[in-house]
């Protein structure tokens, strides 16, 4: 049976926004071969940045629906990347995740996990991957997580 990600998104009841202005020096994507490389998109709440520290004032639930938005926007800059058909990509190959955590947080890779379990509902056996997810001091902007994707287009 095909997987339409299209299908999935309208079951999960997601819709896409466009791909973000990029706030400093650099693109929201660049392709190498079949390769696109996604730019470090930080987490937003109701179009603004949403700000936390876990451990702070910010719990692993609400991280990890931080870090699930994150995923809703990756997909929308990945469908530019993909010339607007998500159905291109043979892969999600690698995310790197940055939690803006203390020192004693240690559920970075659970924060993660809502970006991860999305890009798996989303993708199916395509949206497995491989992954880092590291504690920084501090994200641009104050955002709670900032997370990059690497993804595998078809030809």
């Amino acid at each position: 049976m095909s997987h339409n990600v299209y299908d999935r998104l309208q079951a999960l009841n997601i819709n896409l926004p466009p791909v973000a202005v990029p706030a400093a020096s650099y693109v929201p994507f660049v392709q190498s071969g079949n390769l696109v490389f996604l730019s470090g998109h930080i987490a937003r709440k109701n179009g603004e940045v949403w700000q936390g520290q876990l451990g702070v004032n910010m719990d692993t639930a609400t991280g990890q629906q931080a870090a699930r938005a994150v995923a809703i926007d990756l997909m929308g800059t990945l469908q530019a990347a993909c010339g607007g058909d998500l159905n291109r990509v043979q892969r999600i190959v690698k995310l790197m995740s940055l939690v803006n955590s203390t020192a004693s947080y240690t559920e970075q890779h659970l924060v993660t996990n809502g970006c991860s379990e999305l890009l798996g509902e989303v993708f199916g056996d395509k949206g497995v991957h491989a992954r880092s997810a590291f504690g920084v001091a501090q994200i641009p902007l104050g955002a709670c997580v900032e997370i990059e994707l690497i993804a595998e287009l078809a030809s």
